[in-house]
């Protein structure tokens, strides 16, 4: 009684898709265009490609080379801007009032407009004044590496990129030395650029690039830390591993197409910046080029639409009048293939030999039908009692599970009857047994599943009844049995084991197992009873 169900086999591969007729004279009518369209942009587009990576390097190299100069007056603005406040420090430290100090910093600062702060400081390194006030570090002295190299240089200073202990802004530090009218040394006057803030570099740079919004520049200094980047988070980053900043670093300038440390492939101009010995870089991503190439390719498809469109309106026309019988024939087989029905009459084709084909094979599968038909009922059907074989059932509740169908499983056995049998003949037996199965088929719905399992042995799959519905169920199966009037004069009793899903297991040999254990305890329990099988039974 305890067996296990077999696993399903695995279905035979689907037929690889073939190539209709009809595809096939299209294919080999407008291959022949297709080709010639095909080479024709590619050798358009592979010219065009290389114009415009040349074209695009020499602009960014251009570019860089204005911006380059640009930044050298700049620099020189910034300096001599410098060196003119500090000719308005030339007086006593001891002479000069607080607010006086302040006051002609802020001038300098908000007059040019090329720092976002500037600082005072003395010979000692103590900060006289700064601008704006609100730095905080006035009476302090000076903690910084650039502050402290100003100071001893006693000359003009350009600071590398490095972080304020302070404030924790990266900038950039430049200074001129303060002397008084004997020429005695005072400190130096200074001006920060805050690299992440709003600053001198992207004021006057910035809003050249801001309308395509593709190509982009940077400023790195003679270490290659970037000076200026339109990521602001990038600001400050050693970057000195980039290929084309390994050239500024060496006081070289050029073009070139270079994958960046962002595995992004690039177009870029850049020159060093002699005053300062920073470099100036202008890039464009390649992605442009590409870009601009598939606007060239779809404006000459677009040229081409009209005449194509005719073509291949012309094309399929034509085929489609060639092959339609025999495409009509094959949609016919297909659709009986996928269960659906074969039409009565078949239709008329201009071609005689198409007709004579399809009136042919229709003929055919309207016999296959019939045949295919009884085949599939006598392969899902029990031959003595007409319900469900064991295989259906296997197939039912492997389905069931893999839908999360809840439902209940019965494993019925007829009481001793062997006695039958031996009493009655194997004959007699036979229409005990199916009696029998009547009984259990009248006493369940549509959508639930009968089947003979072997022998005298009956599995029931009842679809989404509670735990007490289906007991009731199988109780009413029984009951109806034994109160069966049969073609013997002996009592017929059923014995039911019943097991759930999921409740009980969430397998498909599991479940049957309980079930048949289940069963086997109604056996024990004296037979002509229904005992589902418990939680403790389980393990």
């Amino acid at each position: 009684m305890n067996s296990l169900l077999n696993k399903p086999q695995s279905l035979p591969h689907q037929r690889e898709k073939k190539i209709s007729l009809t595809a096939v004279f299209i294919g080999f009518v407008s291959l022949s265009v297709l080709l010639t369209l095909t080479i024709s942009i590619i050798s358009s587009t592979q010219a065009q490609k290389k114009s415009l990576i040349h074209n695009t390097l020499a602009l960014n190299f251009t570019t860089a080379v204005q911006m380059s100069k640009t930044m050298d007056s700049l620099f020189q603005f910034m300096q001599s801007g410098l060196t003119h406040a500090a000719g308005n420090f030339n007086e006593s430290w001891e002479t000069l009032p607080q607010e006086d100090m302040e006051s002609r910093l802020d001038l300098i600062r908000n007059s040019g407009g090329y720092f976002n702060s500037i600082v005072l400081v003395d010979e000692e390194g103590k900060v006289r004044a700064t601008s704006p006030s609100s730095i905080g570090t006035t009476g302090s002295r000076i903690t910084s590496q650039a502050g402290r190299t100003a100071l001893k240089s006693k000359k003009a200073f350009i600071s590398e990129v490095y972080m304020t202990s302070v404030t924790k802004r990266i900038i950039v530090f430049i200074s001129e030395p303060l002397f008084d009218q004997n020429g005695n040394y005072q400190g130096f006057i200074g001006g920060s650029i805050y690299l992440q803030d709003k600053n001198v570099l992207n004021q006057i740079f910035g809003g050249q690039f801001e309308k395509n919004g593709t190509s982009y520049f940077y400023i790195v200094d003679s270490k290659g830390q970037l000076l200026y980047h339109p990521d602001k988070n990038r600001i400050g980053k050693d970057i000195s591993a980039n290929p084309v900043v390994q050239q500024l670093m060496k006081g070289k300038g050029g073009m070139q197409q270079y994958v960046n440390l962002d595995k992004v492939d690039s177009l870029a101009g850049y020159t060093p910046i002699p005053s300062s010995g920073w470099g100036i870089v202008v890039v464009s991503p390649t992605k442009i080029i590409n870009d601009q190439l598939l606007r060239h390719v779809l404006q000459l498809l677009l040229y081409m639409l009209v005449p194509l469109t005719v073509l291949i309106f012309i094309v399929v026309w034509t085929a489609r009048q060639i092959v339609n019988p025999f495409v009509s024939l094959a949609n016919v087989v297909r659709n009986f293939e996928q269960g659906g029905s074969v039409p009565s009459k078949p239709r008329v084709h201009w071609n005689r030999e198409a007709d004579l084909l399809t009136d042919t094979v229709v003929r055919a599968l309207h016999n296959f039908r019939r045949q295919s038909e009884q085949l599939t009922h006598e392969a899902m059907t029990d031959p003595l009692t007409g319900l469900m074989n064991r295989r259906t059932f296997e197939d039912t509740i492997r389905r069931w599970i893999d839908q999360r169908v809840p439902f209940a499983i019965l494993v019925l056995d007829i009481d001793k009857f062997k006695v039958i049998n031996d009493t009655y003949g194997h004959q007699t037996g036979d229409v005990v047994l199916k009696q029998v199965a009547g009984i259990i088929q009248a006493g369940v719905t549509p959508q639930d599943v009968s089947s003979r399992f072997g022998g005298e042995e009956f599995v029931v799959l009842l679809r989404n009844l509670e735990p007490s519905e289906a007991f009731l169920k199988a109780e009413e199966i029984r009951k109806s049995v034994e109160q069966a009037v049969l073609i013997i004069d002996h009592p017929v009793t059923l014995s039911i084991g019943v097991a759930l899903y999921p409740q009980h297991s969430s397998t498909a040999t599991e479940i049957f197992h309980l079930a048949d254990n289940a069963l086997y305890l109604a056996k024990e329990g004296g037979r002509n009873r229904t005992v589902m099988i418990q939680e403790q039974e389980r393990a």
